[in-house]
C-alpha cells in the first residue's frame, strides 16, 4: 500500500521539482526577499539583513532609533555598505555617536567628500567635541532641504559644518544660490554657529575643464560672506597636492587627502569650540 501510494506522489511533484530546478538563480523566495531584491538588487543579502536585525534589536533604544534613521535615510547603495559594516563591527562615519555631555556638539553635513573624513575630524576632536554626522550621503540642496529636519534631531548644535556643491553642479548658478540661502535659513534658526566647507577640486564625467569647482565656489563665497559665515577652505587644502592625494575618479580623496581635509576642518574648529 505505501509503495502503491509513492508511485502516485513522486511524479506528481516531478513538474515541481522540474520547476525549482530551472528557476531564475537569485529570484525571491519568500515575500521579505522580494521587498529587499527590489529595494537593494543584489547589494543586500537576506541572512546579512537578518543579522543586521537581530544586531539592532539588542541596541539600546537610541541606538535602535539611530539605526532605523540610517535605513530610512541612506538608500540603495550606502545602506547595504552600512549593514556590511556594522557587522565586521567596523567604526565609520555613521557609527553612533554617545555624547559626553561635558563636550559641544558638532554636526557635519555634507556629501561622500565629508563624510570620507568624518572619522577623522572625529579622532583629531576627542575629548574636545562630540562630533556627529548627518545620516545621509547629503547630495544636493534639494534634499538637504528636504530631509533637515531629520538631519537636525532634536537635540541642540553648537557648530554646523555644511557643504552642497558637486551635487548641485548642473543648476544654474542662480537656482544654486537661492538653495543655499534657504539651506542657511535652516540652519541659522539651530542657533549654532555655522562654517561653510568650501568645494574640494573635481572633474565631473566628460568635463573639459581640469577643476570644475571654481565655478561652484564663485557662487557660494559671496553667498558665505553676506551672511557672515567663515570658511574652511578645503580646497586649498588639497589644491596644490592634487595629484596624488586625489583618487583616480577625480572626485574623491585617497588616504593622503582626506587626512588634509580633516586637518583643515579641525583647524578651522578649534578656536570656534574653545568660545
Amino acid at each position: 500500500m505505501k509503495n502503491h501510494i509513492a508511485c502516485l506522489i513522486i511524479p506528481a511533484l516531478l513538474p515541481l521539482l522540474a520547476m525549482a530546478q530551472t528557476a531564475p538563480k537569485g529570484e525571491p523566495t519568500n515575500a521579505q526577499e522580494a521587498a529587499l531584491q527590489k529595494k537593494y538588487g543584489d547589494k543586500l543579502k537576506v541572512q546579512d539583513y537578518a543579522a543586521y536585525q537581530q544586531l539592532v534589536a539588542a541596541l539600546p533604544p537610541d541606538e535602535q532609533a539611530w539605526e532605523k534613521i540610517l535605513e530610512d535615510q541612506l538608500g540603495g547603495f550606502y545602506f547595504p555598505i552600512h549593514v556590511s559594516e556594522r557587522l565586521k563591527k567596523r567604526i565609520t562615519a555613521w557609527s553612533f555617536v554617545r555624547d559626553d555631555p561635558a563636550l559641544p556638539r558638532v554636526l557635519l553635513i555634507g556629501d561622500s567628500i565629508s563624510r570620507s573624513y568624518t572619522v577623522d575630524v572625529r579622532r583629531l576632536l576627542a575629548g574636545k567635541a562630540n562630533v556627529h554626522r548627518a545620516p545621509a550621503n547629503c547630495g544636493p540642496t534639494d534634499n538637504g532641504l528636504k530631509n533637515m529636519p531629520v538631519w537636525l534631531g532634536d537635540g541642540k548644535w553648537d557648530v554646523i559644518v555644511f557643504n552642497f556643491a558637486i551635487h548641485d553642479r548642473t543648476k544654474k548658478p542662480e537656482q544654486y544660490a537661492a538653495n543655499l540661502e534657504k539651506v542657511i535659513a535652516l540652519l541659522e534658526a539651530t542657533g549654532a554657529k555655522l562654517v561653510w566647507a568650501r568645494t574640494t577640486p573635481f572633474q565631473s564625467k566628460g568635463s573639459k575643464n581640469t577643476d570644475d569647482s571654481p565655478a561652484l565656489n564663485a557662487v557660494s563665497d559671496p553667498v558665505m560672506k553676506q551672511h557672515n559665515i567663515p570658511l574652511t577652505d578645503l580646497h586649498a587644502a588639497v589644491n596644490g597636492v592634487v595629484a596624488t592625494a586625489r583618487s583616480s575618479d577625480n572626485c574623491h580623496f585617497n588616504e593622503t587627502g582626506i587626512k588634509l581635509l580633516a586637518a583643515a576642518v579641525v583647524k578651522t574648529l578649534d578656536p570656534l569650540l574653545k568660545k
